[in-house]
């Protein structure tokens, strides 16, 4: 009996340790320091666009008939990749195991979503961290109206020249057990930019 109780405290203290590490890793990963990369894998409504730093100019006249038409389309698919350079300058690594997120531009909520890759960044190192995103922009039309949605997703693409605030909300998720436990806080990051230069 002594001897199961000897293992059963040290299991304990061991979960108890394990936990600490990876609330301590999610903690380092809000200390780390967020840079737009880019984005890419743009697709609207079945048009490949490619990067944002790249869209054609025939892509930008599809864009435009898309967006223009968007009250009589049932659903305007729309996909991209959200890069990010994070750097962790601390003593520790930063990780979470995955990552809940919501996207707003402009104040607009455009989306929110889950990505279940584990994210590790080693003291002192840059990493380039990649949010899918994935959305009808229709039912943001629904919600706001054609005439913001077109004005914030052309801003957003660098078809017209006004600036873009971009915030991302990220909550690390923690494996506890055999559980993920989201982190009841987000960490806030915000990106200023977007349109012709």
């Amino acid at each position: 009996m002594k001897k199961v109780f000897s293992i059963l405290i040290v299991a304990l203290l061991f979960t108890g340790c394990d936990v600490m590490n990876r609330i301590g890793g999610a903690y380092q990963l809000s200390q780390s320091e967020y840079r737009y990369h880019s984005l890419n894998n743009i697709q609207l409504a079945g048009i490949n666009l490619g990067n944002a730093s790249s869209i054609s100019v025939s892509n930008l006249a599809s864009i435009a008939t898309v967006l223009a038409g968007g009250s009589i389309r049932q659903t305007i698919p729309f996909s991209m990749t959200l890069n990010m350079d994070v750097t962790n300058p601390n003593s520790s690594a930063a990780f979470l195991d995955a990552l809940d997120y919501a996207i707003l531009i402009n104040e607009m909520e455009f989306v929110e979503g889950k990505m279940d890759v584990p994210i590790r960044i080693d003291p002192g190192q840059t990493s380039m961290v990649s949010i899918p995103v994935s959305l009808d922009l229709k039912s943001l039309i629904n919600r706001y109206s054609q005439e913001r949605v077109t004005n914030e997703m052309s801003a957003f693409l660098g078809i017209t020249p006004n600036k873009t605030s971009v915030t991302v909300k990220l909550w690390p998720k923690l494996t506890v057990g055999n559980s993920l436990i989201k982190v009841p806080t987000a960490i806030p990051v915000v990106f200023n930019f977007g349109g012709k230069q």
